[in-house]
């Protein structure tokens, strides 16, 4: 992103783009839950009926449905947080086809023989705000998007080393070792695909809204298992960890205001005009007030891991770029996440100023090799959305895997019943391990075992 793309784009004063002509306004994005969740019978709870304030049932998929490894599935919707359930889901195979390279008229996506085909896995979360319109979107097009960006890179993925140039053309004798000594692996460029889905799917979703007359964003974790590898990527407050008998593996990080602080703080240093004078990209403990003018106080900024002192100025008196703690933490008073998708028309409340330019739609990549683990029956990775580790610590969620797993080995189900186990877990039952605590936000629960998943599912 070059930085004057960017002022144009976003700072006042540039020069403005000329008028697009008006075009037919688009259909709004049809409300809907996950595909794989049809067929889940129409008992109480299992269709999208007008809820009652004590009903809060978890869904699952029909008992008939497979999901891709046998992996489980749960979800349940807010307490009237909002009308409708704002997480969504997907769950699939990919494959990946290889790009013919030639004259322009004679390029198309060839559809090879079996063994030359790449074939994974993917399992995605999406937890949408202000409306359930863009995670909605996100959970149709993230794997079109995915693919897409695979599929341009793909002999450099089943190459032993990825070539330097793709068409085959040397130019530079050296060039495999240039490649080599860049440390550059057949994994780097399936990150780099799902850094780049991710942005195109953000751009998609920006088209779609604007055209749609809706609003909204959402954060995505998605789980991609490619070549005995699982590539988990998470932009947003979603969490996905790896169980094991002995271990608890974080496999993502969470993006708030707070974890992203510096880089949001050097961005409004870097361009100011983007808090409009309204706001301080300070930060202090507490809301500065009018007795705190001259007083020397607790600070930090952009480039400050640590603390110190400054004397306060009126300008310091501004509301905080970044404001509260913890969950509560929001970025301009509006948003609880740093990173996701959508979010392009969202404004501070009655002004002008953009959250977009803060918001990163680059997910961070996390590689579990699969392949080199000692894999035994009862390994999982276990992804949520935030409402799920709002009552629940990694430990927690570890503990009810391993005291559910080993005695229910016969059961099919296992998987999906011990996700609706971990929602139920979250709804304050006085003997769980929350002691009472509850989340109101909506719950979507993937449990994905990886016993003799990946060195049997994909390949090339």
């Amino acid at each position: 992103m070059s930085a004057g793309w960017f002022r144009r784009r976003f700072l006042p004063g540039g020069p403005l783009p000329a008028p697009r002509p008006p075009r037919p306004r688009a259909s709004p994005v049809p409300y809907r839950r996950p595909r794989f969740l049809r067929g889940s019978g129409s008992g109480p709870g299992t269709a999208d009926a007008p809820r009652r304030p004590d009903a809060r049932p978890v869904r699952s998929p029909a008992r008939g449905r497979a999901l891709p490894w046998n992996a489980g599935y749960a979800e349940i919707i807010n307490a009237e947080k909002s009308e409708f359930n704002e997480d969504q889901a997907a769950c699939g195979q990919l494959c990946i086809r290889r790009c013919e390279f030639g004259a322009e008229e004679d390029q198309e996506w060839l559809a090879l023989c079996s063994e030359e085909i790449l074939t994974g896995h993917y399992w995605a979360l999406f937890d949408g705000h202000g409306g359930p319109a863009a995670a909605i979107l996100a959970a149709n097009t993230l794997h079109s998007c995915l693919r897409r960006q695979l599929e341009a890179v793909v002999e450099g993925v089943v190459a032993a080393r990825p070539p330097m140039h793709l068409s085959g053309h040397c130019v530079c004798a050296s060039d495999p070792q240039f490649v080599e000594e860049k440390g550059i692996r057949a994994e780097d460029l399936v990150i780099g695909a799902l850094e780049s889905a991710f942005q195109e799917c953000d751009e998609v979703i920006g088209r779609e809204l604007e055209a749609s007359g809706q609003v909204g964003g959402c954060t995505a974790l998605v789980a991609v298992s490619l070549q005995g590898k699982l590539y988990v990527a998470n932009a947003g407050d979603s969490r996905a960890i790896l169980v094991r008998k002995d271990e608890v593996r974080p496999l993502s990080s969470e993006f708030t205001p707070e974890t992203e602080r510096q880089r949001i703080q050097q961005l409004a240093f870097v361009y100011p005009e983007l808090l409009a004078g309204e706001f301080t990209r300070l930060e202090f403990p507490r809301r500065l007030k009018g007795d705190d003018l001259g007083q020397k106080v607790l600070f930090r900024d952009h480039h400050m891991r640590g603390w110190s002192y400054k004397c306060v100025e009126k300008s310091d008196l501004k509301y905080p770029l970044i404001h509260g703690q913890g969950r509560q933490a929001r970025l301009l008073g509006t948003l609880a996440v740093s990173r996701g998708l959508g979010d392009h028309q969202l404004r501070v409340l009655d002004t002008n100023i953009q959250l977009k330019p803060f918001l990163l739609s680059v997910p961070q990549v996390t590689v579990l090799d699969v392949d080199q683990l000692e894999l035994q029956e009862e390994d999982v990775v276990v992804m949520a959305t935030d409402g799920l580790w709002d009552v629940l610590s990694n430990e927690q969620v570890a503990q009810l895997v391993r005291s559910f797993l080993p005695g229910n080995r016969e059961d099919p189900h296992r998987f999906s019943e011990l996700a609706q186990m971990l929602i139920h877990s979250t709804q304050g039952k006085d003997d769980g391990p929350t002691e009472g605590q509850v989340s109101y936000d909506d719950i979507s629960v993937f449990v994905i075992p990886l016993h003799n998943q990946g060195q049997r599912s994909d390949g090339h």
